[in-house]
C-alpha cells in the first residue's frame, strides 16, 4: 500500500512544510450593491444578515446566499 505525497504529514521543523495560505476575507456587501452568482447570474442586494447572509433579488428570483460568499462578487 502505497501513501501519495499529498497526503503524507510533515513535521512543523521540517523544510518541506508548508504552512496553510491564509483565507482571503470575506467580502462585505451592502443593500442595493449589484452582484453576480455563478449560478444566478446577476442581481442586487435587497438585505444583509450581518456576516452570515445576504438576500439578493435575481431579476424577480430571491435568495439568500451565505457567508463565505464564494460564487458571489461584487460588480
Amino acid at each position: 500500500m502505497t501513501e501519495s505525497a499529498g497526503s503524507r504529514r510533515h513535521l512543523p521543523t521540517s523544510p518541506f512544510h508548508r504552512p496553510a495560505p491564509p483565507a482571503p476575507p470575506i467580502e462585505r456587501f451592502d443593500v442595493g450593491d449589484r452582484v453576480s452568482h455563478d449560478q444566478f447570474g446577476l442581481g442586487r442586494v435587497t438585505g444583509v444578515e450581518g456576516a452570515d447572509a445576504v438576500l439578493v433579488d435575481f431579476s424577480g428570483r430571491r435568495g439568500r446566499i451565505l457567508s463565505p460568499f464564494t460564487k458571489l462578487t461584487k460588480l
